[in-house]
């Protein structure tokens, strides 16, 4: 009787060090997966994309890493506060880039990208804007991948716009070689032997010329940004805007061209 309950307490006691030992692995694996997934960024089927409202416009800001923060966070919070005003078509405004992992700007700010235009099935996008880069003067003009996707969103975006070294991007991918354009001032030099055939000008603030508004940049892609909203929805909602972020808005006092 004895040899038999020796026994099966050694049973036992096999059978828990077993499971114990099956449960830790169990909990080493999971662990495993989760650091991978840190690692690695987050994975496709997790992602969480933004609610894109019916009815509004579809603003796309196209980033990658060195992307200057005025240039991005100017324009985004303006077609962003469309939101708050009634009676217009207002902007669902998010992000694109060529990952799903965090964006880092020229100035340090983490950025996640809404969508990865190299991978995920994009909504149709009605305005295109490109903040500038560290880059854009340079590799980033190499990128075919990015300029393929800025020539494919064109074919079908009622406006295009860029501030500072964006325009670099739009002239690179041919969007500008019909129209009349501008840039970061102390740059305008550098498009012009870049792209000599384009009509880059100097003097101004922003350039608006048919489906294209190329601007300055800096702290001035704010008039650019008010300026698009006045175009679309009048002087009355512009104020409105400017007003909610503490901008003195007056087009008549901003130097810019606009090519009928």
């Amino acid at each position: 009787m004895k040899s038999v309950l020796l026994f099966l307490s050694i049973l036992l006691l096999v059978s828990c060090n077993s499971s114990e030992d099956k449960k830790v692995k169990q909990n080493n694996e999971m662990l495993k997966h989760t650091s991978t997934k840190l690692s690695t960024g987050v994975q496709h089927d997790e992602r969480e994309f933004p609610k894109l409202e019916p009815n509004r416009y579809n603003v796309a800001f196209l980033i990658m890493d060195g992307v200057y923060n005025t240039e991005l966070t100017a324009p985004f919070d303006i077609f962003q506060h469309t939101i708050f005003r009634d009676g217009i078509k207002a902007m669902n405004v998010f992000t694109v880039a060529n990952t799903n992992n965090p964006i880092m700007s020229f100035e340090g700010m983490r950025i996640i990208p809404d969508f990865n235009y190299l991978k995920d099935d994009l909504p149709k996008i009605d305005i295109l804007v490109v903040p500038s880069a560290e880059h854009h003067l340079d590799t980033d003009l190499e990128d075919e991948a990015m300029l393929n996707f800025v020539r494919k969103t064109d074919a079908e975006a009622q406006f295009i716009t860029s501030h500072c070294d964006g325009a670099f991007v739009l002239a690179q991918a041919g969007l500008l070689n019909n129209s009349v354009s501008t840039t970061f001032p102390s740059d305008i030099d550098t498009m012009r032997e870049r792209f000599p055939k384009l009509d880059i000008r100097k003097e101004v603030l922003f350039v608006h010329d048919g489906k294209y508004i190329t601007s300055a940049g800096g702290a001035k892609s704010f008039e650019a940004a008010l300026y698009l909203c006045e175009h679309l929805y009048g002087k009355d909602v512009a104020k409105r805007l400017a007003n909610g972020l503490v901008i003195d808005w007056n087009l008549n006092n901003v130097p810019h061209l606009i090519i009928e």
